[in-house]
């Protein structure tokens, strides 16, 4: 299971054999959490680094109308904010999704191996620049996009992300979302969601059964909400459209 960070590391930088284990020595000990609970919560002190080894979460804010938005999804391999434990308390929750296989990582341990291992950090550094596009691409998605383009576009990262650490098999991955959940993910209605749904299978192009997503011709889905992979930067994924940057190659 701890093999997804380190594959995910992989789609930014190459890694030696001792990166690797230095990599699986932040995982001493998973933690078996339930669904739909909370990790941490708005106002609590952060001390550790959360990573997901299995199972999907969410960053999300509550508003005082007690309306929630979903402003980020974590799949295996991620971390829950690389730098989260530098805030003196948190302005956001973060919870499971599904149920999940979690890593708590002090913050001396991301620190030490940062400071000691150049590959590991940069493929770290790669993660934290890639949370802040994949930001960027959600706020275009929710404020540019129709709504039907707007769940196809979520379809097309979320394959590319899992594929990237293994979790996608003939273009079908696990989704455990609620219909609610990925209203509270694209601000739309629970209604509006379930009409988009039915729309997109209508055009065949995909099919959702027992929480089992299946992209059934992934060109036209990327092609129908104009999906540009670039921000994600993952080298060796579909449609990667990965460049080097100068001064992040290996040494």
């Amino acid at each position: 299971m701890q093999d997804a960070l380190i594959r995910k590391l992989e789609s930014f930088e190459e890694l030696t054999d001792a990166d690797c284990k230095a990599l699986r020595a932040l995982v001493p000990r998973v933690r078996q959490v339930g669904a739909r609970k909370d990790l941490i919560r708005e106002g609590d002190v952060p001390s550790n680094v959360n990573l997901i080894l299995s199972g999907y979460a969410c960053r999300y804010k509550v508003l005082p109308n007690g309306e929630r938005q979903i402003i980020s999804i974590f799949v295996p391999g991620d971390f829950c904010d690389l730098n989260v434990f530098i805030l003196d308390q948190m302005d956001h929750n973060i919870s499971t999704i599904s149920a999940c296989q979690i890593v708590e990582i002090p913050r001396h341990s991301i620190e030490e191996i940062m400071a000691i291992n150049s590959r590991v950090t940069r493929a770290m550094m790669w993660c934290a620049l890639v949370d802040e596009a994949v930001l960027r691409e959600w706020l275009v998605n929710i404020g540019n996009r129709p709504a039907d383009q707007r769940i196809a576009h979520l379809f097309c990262e979320l394959l590319l992300r899992l594929e990237a650490v293994g979790h996608v098999n003939n273009n079908s991955y696990q989704f455990p979302f609620t219909q609610t959940e990925i209203a509270d993910t694209m601000g739309l209605s629970d209604v509006h969601v379930n009409r988009t749904l039915r729309e997109l299978r209508r055009l065949e192009l995909i099919t959702l059964k027992g929480r089992l997503l299946t992209i059934l011709d992934v060109d036209q889905l990327k092609a129908y909400c104009g999906f540009n992979p670039n921000y994600l930067h993952l080298r060796n994924a579909r449609w990667s459209g990965r460049r080097q940057v100068p001064w992040l190659k290996s040494v």
